[in-house]
């Protein structure tokens, strides 16, 4: 079983415009089947999101309710709490489009 951890803005949901209004975001059902395909394979599933870590507002509730309306398999939510950077580096990350 592996940790993962999946990021929720621009890799299972996107948006229509430039502004990005979270409870606007529309779903990609494609990569949220990627994600659910992980979580039935036994393994540990966190979504996690900056949302809210820049301007203080709680955006829990309002993501926790589109990942169980748009079906995501998952363990654990973490909402806030990402580090908000530019550029990740690490050997062991993935983009949504090579799983």
């Amino acid at each position: 079983m592996a940790k993962v951890y999946v990021d929720i803005d621009e890799t299972i949901c996107f948006y229509h415009g430039v502004e990005r209004e979270y409870p606007n975001a529309k779903p990609s059902i494609y990569n949220i089947s990627k994600i659910n395909k992980l979580y039935d394979d036994g393994n540990h599933i966190t979504y996690y999101t900056a949302r809210g870590s820049g301007t203080g507002i709680d955006w829990y509730e309002v993501t926790k309710k589109q990942l169980d309306d748009w079906g995501c398999k998952y363990h654990k939510l973490s909402v806030g709490e990402k580090p908000v950077y530019d550029l990740l580096i690490c050997d062991k990350t993935k983009r949504i489009e090579e799983i």
